[in-house]
């Protein structure tokens, strides 16, 4: 189906979501972005203790600790 039929027909209210391969779908925003951060040799070691401590790479225990600290309502590290 061409997109311009396939909008005629949305916009028209029609059912279009049997032309729609929802198995490639992704939702904006959520893939991978990669990012450099230099962190201070003795943290780099304090993040490896504490990644082998609870047996994760330290990709992962930064990842885990990030969105938990981003899960967090703004308001509550305020006084």
């Amino acid at each position: 189906m061409k997109a311009k039929t396939f909008d005629r027909k949305f916009d028209a209210g029609e059912e279009v979501i049997e032309q729609l391969d929802l198995g490639q779908a992704r939702r904006v925003g959520t893939g991978p972005k990669r990012v450099n951060v230099d962190f201070p040799a003795w943290m780099v070691d304090s993040l490896d203790r504490e990644a082998r401590r609870i047996g994760v790479t330290r990709q992962s225990l930064i990842k885990l600790w990030l969105a938990d600290r981003l899960a967090q309502p703004a308001s509550a590290g305020k006084r």
